[in-house]
């Protein structure tokens, strides 16, 4: 076995800093603000911050610029979510951590670093904060980085970037049957080119055989009530529980909180629909779970699961922001009952709820290798990174 050499992260990077403390104002166009919860499973996802003005941007800038090689963390509230800088950055950040490395190897090396059990242990075991927890700068600075020479450094994150590179190529698969779904349900039923519709008659604007219907006509929907927090555990005692999108992965839900109360049940492969803000934001859960306040689980009456969830993406197709034009910062029971749709006929809705189905199949079997390879990497992260398995 190996021992590791530790220093300090202050040593370890050119420096340690944080994002922003202050509020910049929103805008409606200009820089992104990230966030800390805008950094979760290795991403950055910077195009869900808000906008703010150039005169904000640089003033943040001068103290927190983020580069290419840097590395951020969430250090406020969720504790340790790590992502690594690949191209030259357009945002600025706020309550995160930023480790300037300078270069990809010492980049690689950080972040696995801080994915690692050892490294998840000298964060969780320096947390602070009564309501909100965190990590503080000076903490951040006298983290225990272990190093190894070079080369078999360089070696360990070639290791590890493999599983990651395949994990992207998986997630890049993902969005693009995603869009692909979603192009063939504008053209159908939005530009109207479905098949067979140069002989089917239009009339005032509607197709023959097609139907307005509120949302409640097709669906059964099931709002979600909170259980008492007494009931709330992290030991996957009772049923999964969700209530908001903190645990949202790009298509499913990440079980990680668990409640021992059931108040309202959302059962394998409903829709998730986010009411509160950000209103429209929808994931799918392969598990029977507990839905909370801020979410309403959505089924299709006729099984047409695959259909009813690009019809929705389609109508919310932006965070709080519904498809005629209207922003929502919450959604009523009684405004997602009422939503109408123009819903074709029965024939077609099934052709192309075979057709999605076929690809989210596909969507299905892609996250499935994201698990594996995750689990995969994950169990050899920490033998690579303590020496119990020589490169």
């Amino acid at each position: 076995m190996t021992i590791n050499r530790y220093i300090l992260s202050s040593e370890f990077c050119e420096s340690v800093r944080d994002g922003t403390h202050d509020t910049p104002k929103q805008t409606n166009s200009g820089y992104r603000l990230v966030t800390s919860k805008h950094i979760k499973n290795g991403q950055i996802n910077s195009d869900e911050g808000y906008f703010i003005s150039e005169k904000d941007f640089k003033k943040i800038n001068e103290r927190s610029l983020v580069d290419q090689w840097d590395v951020l963390m969430s250090m406020i509230g969720t504790i340790g979510e790590a992502a690594i800088v690949k191209d030259q950055p357009k945002y600025a950040i706020k309550n995160v951590a930023l480790f300037k490395c300078g270069d990809e190897l010492k980049a690689k090396w950080l972040y696995y670093f801080l994915c690692s059990p050892e490294g998840k242990g000298q964060l969780f075991s320096n947390q602070k904060g009564a309501s909100q927890q965190f990590v503080s700068l000076t903490q951040l600075r006298n983290l225990q980085i272990p190093i190894r020479d070079q080369s078999t450094m360089k070696k360990i994150t070639d290791i590890l970037s493999a599983y990651d590179y395949l994990i992207e190529n998986n997630q890049k698969q993902i969005r693009l049957l995603e869009e692909a779904a979603m192009r063939l349900y504008k053209e159908w039923f939005v530009n109207l080119r479905f098949p067979g519709y140069e002989n089917t008659k239009i009339i005032d604007g509607v197709p023959e055989g097609w139907s307005r219907k509120k949302l409640i006509d097709i669906a059964d929907i099931t709002m979600g009530q909170s259980p008492k927090s007494e009931y709330y555990n992290d030991k996957q005692q009772g049923l999964p529980f969700h209530q908001g999108v903190t645990n949202y992965g790009y298509r499913f839900v990440i079980d990680e909180k668990y409640s021992t109360s059931y108040t309202r049940i959302a059962e394998a492969g409903s829709i998730l629909f986010s009411v509160r803000a950000p209103v429209g934001r929808m994931n799918i859960t392969k598990n029977k779970i507990v839905i909370g306040r801020g979410l309403a689980a959505i089924n299709h009456r006729e099984g047409l699961q695959s259909f009813l969830f690009y019809m929705l993406k389609n109508r919310f197709y932006k965070d709080d922001l519904i498809g005629n034009g209207a922003i929502y910062a919450s959604i009523t029971k009684s405004a997602l009952h009422s939503q109408e749709f123009l819903i074709p006929s029965d024939n077609l809705a099934n052709k192309f709820n075979s057709v999605a189905k076929s690809i989210d199949q596909q969507i299905t079997n892609a996250d499935r290798q994201i698990i594996l390879l995750k689990q995969a990497r994950d169990k050899l992260l920490p033998k690579l990174m303590n020496g119990d398995i020589e490169v």
